[in-house]
C-alpha cells in the first residue's frame, strides 16, 4: 500500500542521497577518479559545523558560509594541489587507493580532535515548518529548499557538462590528461572538480547529520552507501541518479508502515532505514557494464615494481623474520594489562595476512574482510554455545566462512561482474558485501544477542591465549607460505600482474580467484575469532565495513605482498593506539597511504630496497681485498689469466 504522507516525508532522505550522488558523479565525470574519501568528507565538515555552533556559539547561518564556503571546497583544493595533482604529473597510479588514504586520514583527524564522540545535538541548516499541500498532507519547507537545490546543481551541471566548451575541456582531460594538457587548462579544470565535489560532500554530511547520528563511522558508510545511486545511474547520468535517489528515499520511509511480528520487526527496521546499501548491492550484480575507467586506478602502488631481490637473503629476511618472533614473544613478559592489551595483535595479524593472500598475492583487491572476520567470530560463537568443544569451534567457525567466501566469488564469476574486473568494481563489490553482512547481521539483535563467549579451562589465563594466538598466527603464515610458493604461487603471481598472459599459459583464472576469496575469507574468519575470544564479547563495531577500509590502507602501507608486513603492520597499528591518543593511528596510515603511490611497495618494499642497498656494498668489499693484496706483477698475471679464461 502507498502512503503519500510517508513519500513526502521520504523525499528529504532522497534529496541529501541525490547530492551525494552527484557529488561524486561531478567528481568523477570531471577528474576520472571515483571519491572513495567522499564519506569522510562529509563527516569532516559536519563535525566541523557541530563545532562552530554547539561549542564556539556561532549562529548558523554564518557557520553554514564557513564551512560550505570556506572549508569543504578549501579541503578539495588542498588535496587536489597536495595529494592528486602530484601522483598525475608524476604518472604514478594508485589515486584510488590515494583517495582511501585520505579517508582514513580524515577520519583520523575526527578521532584525534573530537575523539571520535557520537552527538545527537548536530545543528539543523534548513528552515522548521512545513506547507499544507492538502487534506492531512504537508511538505516542510526543508524538503522543498532540498528539492529546489537539488533540481538546480543537476540542470546546471548537465548543461555544463554536455552543452559547454567546459564540458568538452572536461571530456578531453579525462580521455587524455596529457594530450590535453597542451590545449586546456587541466589542473584548473580537476581542482574545480575536487572543489565542487567537496562540496556537495559537505553539503550532504550538514544535511544528514540531524536526520542521522553524528559518528565518524556509522555516518561515513550511510553516505558511501549513496554510491549505489551512482551506479545505477552508470556513473554517467545525472538526472538518472536524482531520480533514483528520489525513488529510493521515498521507498525507505513506505517500508515503515511494514509491521510484521515482533520476532523479525528488527530486521524489517533494518530494510528501512539500510535500502541503500542494498540497492548498492544489487546494482552492482545487476547493471551490466559501468564506464569506469579503472586501468591502474587501484592497483598501481600496492605492488613492488621491478624490485630485485637480495642475493643476501640472510641479512634482510631471516633478521626480521628472528626480530619479529622475539618481538612478538616479547608480550609474554608484560604485565596483565599491557599483556591484554596485546591479545589483539596476532588476531589482527592474522585478517591482515588475509588481505596479503586476496591482494598481495592474486591482485583481487578487497575491501570486505571485516565482514568475513565478523562471521568467523560470530559462527565460532554460537558453535561454542551449542556446546561445540571451544578449540573445535574456533576452527570449525571460520572453517564455515570459507564456503561463503566461495560462493561470494562463484556467484561474480557466474554473473560476470565484479570478479570478471579488477580494480574499482571488484572494490565497491567487497565493500557493500561487508556492508550489508554488518547491517543485516551484526547489528541484529536476533543474531547476536544472548551471545556468551568465553575460554575453556586451561586458556582463561591470558598468557596462555597469547601462546594459543601465536600459534594460530604461525599456522596461517605457514599456509600463506605454502600458497606462495611452487606453482600455486607462481600461478597467483601471473594472476596478479596481467590475466591475459594467465589465460594464455593456460591457467583458469575465474577458478583461481575463487579459490583465493575463499583462502581470504577463511583466514579473515579465523583472526575475527580470535578477536571475539581475546575480548570474551562480540563486539559489532570491531568488524565495520568503515575499519575494513583501514585494514586494508594499513595492509597496503606495511606492504601488501609481504606476510611479514603485515604481521608488523597489525603490532605497530595496536601498538599506536594503545600507546597514543585516538586518532593518531588514522593520521599515520592515511598519510602513507596518501604517499603509496610514489613509493610502490609501501613500508616493505623500502626495506627490501635498503637491504640491498646494504648488501651491494658488502658484496664489493668481499672482493676488492683480493685484489688489493695483489703486486703489480701479480695483477698481470691475473689478468692474463682471465683473458685466457675467455678465450
Amino acid at each position: 500500500m502507498f502512503y503519500a504522507g510517508l513519500a513526502l516525508n521520504g523525499l528529504a532522505i532522497g534529496c541529501v542521497a541525490a547530492l551525494a550522488a552527484v557529488g561524486l558523479l561531478a567528481t568523477y565525470r570531471v577528474t576520472g577518479v571515483f571519491d572513495i574519501a567522499f564519506g569522510s568528507t562529509a563527516v569532516f565538515c559536519a563535525y566541523v559545523m557541530w563545532q562552530c555552533v554547539r561549542v564556539w556559539r556561532m549562529p548558523v547561518g554564518v557557520a553554514a558560509l564557513l564551512v560550505l564556503g570556506i572549508v569543504a571546497p578549501g579541503g578539495g583544493l588542498l588535496l587536489e594541489r597536495l595529494v592528486y595533482r602530484p601522483l598525475r604529473r608524476s604518472g604514478a597510479s594508485g589515486l584510488l587507493v590515494a583517495t582511501l588514504g585520505v579517508l582514513v586520514l580524515q577520519l583520523g583527524v575526527v578521532f584525534l580532535v573530537w575523539g571520535g564522540r557520537s552527538y545527537v545535538d548536530a545543528p539543523s541548516l534548513l528552515p522548521a515548518g512545513s506547507v499544507r499541500l492538502t487534506g492531512s498532507l504537508s511538505l516542510s519547507y526543508a524538503t522543498i529548499v532540498e528539492l529546489c537545490v537539488v533540481a538546480l546543481v543537476a540542470v546546471l551541471l548537465t548543461v555544463l557538462l554536455r552543452a559547454t566548451r567546459v564540458g568538452l575541456m572536461v571530456r578531453a582531460v579525462v580521455d587524455d590528461r596529457d594530450l590535453a594538457s597542451a590545449l586546456v587548462p587541466a589542473d584548473r579544470l580537476a581542482a574545480g572538480g575536487w572543489a565542487f565535489g567537496s562540496f556537495l560532500a559537505g553539503v550532504a554530511g550538514v544535511l544528514w547529520a540531524p536526520i542521522y547520528h553524528l559518528d565518524p563511522y556509522s555516518l561515513t558508510l550511510t553516505v558511501l552507501e549513496t554510491m549505489g545511486v551512482a551506479v545505477l545511474a552508470r556513473l554517467t547520468s545525472l538526472p538518472a541518479a536524482v531520480l533514483a535517489a528520489l525513488a529510493i528515499g521515498i521507498a525507505q520511509t513506505e517500508l515503515t508502515a511494514v509491521h510484521p511480528a515482533a520476532r523479525w520487526q528488527g530486521l524489517v527496521d533494518a530494510f528501512h532505514t539500510n535500502l541503500f546499501v542494498l540497492v548498492l548491492f544489487a546494482a552492482l550484480m545487476v547493471v551490466p557494464r559501468l564506464g569506469i575507467r579503472d586501468s591502474g586506478s587501484i592497483g598501481g602502488g600496492l605492488h613492488r615494481v621491478g624490485a630485485r631481490r637480495t642475493s643476501n637473503p640472510g641479512l634482510v629476511s631471516r633478521l626480521p623474520l628472528g626480530a619479529l618472533s622475539l618481538v612478538l614473544a616479547l608480550p609474554l613478559f608484560f604485565d596483565p594489562a599491557d599483556l591484554r592489551a596485546s591479545l589483539a595483535v596476532p588476531a589482527l595479524a592474522v585478517v591482515f595476512v588475509s588481505l596479503v593472500v586476496a591482494t598481495g598475492y592474486a591482485g583481487q583487491i578487497s575491501l570486505g574482510q571485516a565482514g568475513y572476520a565478523g562471521l568467523g567470530a560470530l559462527f565460532m560463537a554460537k558453535l561454542a554455545g551449542a556446546g561445540v568443544p571451544w578449540l573445535v569451534a574456533l576452527f570449525l567457525g571460520p572453517l564455515l566462512v570459507v564456503p561463503l567466501g566461495w560462493l561470494t566469488g562463484a556467484v561474480f564469476v557466474n554473473k560476470g561482474i565484479a570478479i570478471h574486473r579488477r580494480g574499482l568494481y571488484l572494490a565497491l563489490t567487497t565493500f557493500a558485501t561487508a556492508a550489508v553482512v554488518a547491517r543485516f547481521v551484526f547489528a541484529q539483535p536476533v543474531f547476536v544477542g544472548g551471545l556468551v563467549i568465553a575460554r575453556p579451562p586451561g586458556f582463561t589465563d591470558d598468557h596462555w591465549f597469547y601462546v594459543l594466538e601465536l600459534a594460530c598466527l604461525l599456522l596461517a603464515l605457514f599456509l600463506v607460505r605454502s600458497l606462495h610458493t611452487g606453482p600455486m604461487g607462481r600461478a597467483l603471481v601471473a594472476l596478479r600482474d596481467s590475466e591475459a598472459a594467465a589465460v594464455s599459459a593456460g591457467i583458469d583464472v575465474r577458478r583461481m580467484k575463487v579459490f583465493v576469496f575463499a583462502c581470504a575469507a577463511g583466514l579473515a574468519g579465523l583472526g575475527g575469532a580470535l578477536t571475539t575470544s581475546a575480548a570474551q564479547a562480540f563486539n559489532p563495531t570491531d568488524f565495520d565495513p568503515v575499519q575494513g577500509l583501514v585494514w586494508f590502507a594499513a595492509v597496503a602501507v606495511w606492504g601488501v605482498d609481504s606476510a611479514l608486513g603485515a604481521v608488523v603492520g597489525a603490532a605497530a597499528l595496536v601498538a599506536v593506539d594503545v600507546g597514543t591518543v585516538a586518532g593518531v593511528s588514522g593520521l599515520l596510515i592515511g598519510v602513507g597511504a596518501v604517499l603509496l603511490g610514489r613509493f610502490p611497495g609501501g613500508i616493505g618494499a623500502a626495506a627490501r630496497r635498503g637491504g640491498d642497498w646494504l648488501a651491494r656494498p658488502a658484496e664489493l668489499l668481499a672482493e676488492r681485498p683480493v685484489a688489493r693484496r695483489l703486486s703489480p706483477a701479480g695483477r698481470a698475471v691475473a689478468a692474463r689469466a682471465r683473458e685466457r679464461r675467455a678465450s
